[in-house]
C-alpha cells in the first residue's frame, strides 16, 4: 500500500489548505512495486497524474479521508509506504457557504491537528514493513531519526526542501534513507523513477 499526493483541508466550498505535492514520488513507487510483481493499492490525494496500469487506485481529498482508507486496506498490506504530503492541520469548521469579503481587515481560521496516519499504523504494525517520508528544512537528521522512532517505522526517507532538485513539484529528488538499525544511505540527485528503484532495493534488505 502506497500513499501519494497532497491532501486538501477545506475552509469553505471554494478554498482549502494544501501544499505543492504533485504525487510524482508516490506514483513512481507504485509503478516500481507493480514491476516487481506486487499487488499494489495506491491511496492518492488530488493530483494531475494517471495511476499506473493494474494498480488499485483509491482517491481521497482530506487527511481524514486518507486515514480512513489507509486503515481500511492496512490488513491486506505487507509493505506500507507513506509518500503522501498530508496536511498537519485542518480548519475546525468548514463554512457551508463561500466566505465573503467584509470591512474587517483580518479573518481568523481556527485549526486543529489531523491524525498522524503512519504513527497510528506503527502502533499496530506487527510484522508489516512501514516506510515513511519526511520533508525537512533544518536539523534534517535529528528530525528524521525522531520521526523514525516515534512512529515505529522501519525506514524513513528524508529530503531537504531547501535543496534545488529536491522536494515538491520536481521530477528529481535528493534523499537520505535511515533505517531502524541505525544505517544511513545518502542518495544523490536522481529522477523519482530511479529513486523508487533504490528505495525498494533498500526495503528488500530489511
Amino acid at each position: 500500500m502506497i500513499t501519494a499526493g497532497p491532501t486538501r483541508e477545506y475552509i469553505d466550498p471554494v478554498r482549502f489548505i494544501s501544499n505543492p505535492s504533485t504525487g510524482k514520488m508516490g506514483y513512481a513507487l507504485a509503478e516500481e512495486a507493480k514491476k516487481r510483481g506486487a499487488e499494489v493499492i495506491l491511496i492518492s490525494g488530488p493530483t494531475q497524474i494517471s495511476p499506473p496500469n493494474r494498480v488499485k487506485a483509491v482517491f481521497v481529498n482530506s487527511a481524514i479521508q486518507m486515514n480512513k482508507q489507509v486503515n481500511k486496506y492496512f490488513p491486506q498490506a505487507d509493505i506500507i509506504i507513506g509518500a503522501s504530503a498530508v496536511s498537519d492541520f485542518r480548519p475546525v469548521k468548514k463554512q457551508k457557504l463561500k466566505i465573503k469579503k467584509n470591512s474587517k481587515s483580518k479573518f481568523v481560521i481556527n485549526l486543529t491537528k489531523n491524525p498522524d496516519i503512519l504513527a497510528g499504523l506503527g502502533k499496530k504494525k506487527h510484522n508489516k514493513i512501514i516506510v515513511g517520508f519526511a520533508l525537512e528544512t533544518d536539523n534534517i537528521e535529528k528530525n528524521a531519526l525522531r520521526k523514525l522512532a516515534k512512529k515505529n517505522l522501519d525506514l524513513i526517507v528524508v529530503n531537504n526542501a531547501t535543496q534545488e532538485g529536491a522536494g515538491f513539484a520536481t521530477d528529481t529528488n535528493i534523499v537520505t534513507v535511515f533505517d531502524k538499525n541505525g544505517n544511513k544511505t545518502a542518495l544523490s540527485k536522481m529522477s523519482k523513477t530511479k529513486l523508487a528503484v533504490k528505495i525498494f532495493d533498500i526495503v528488500r534488505r530489511i
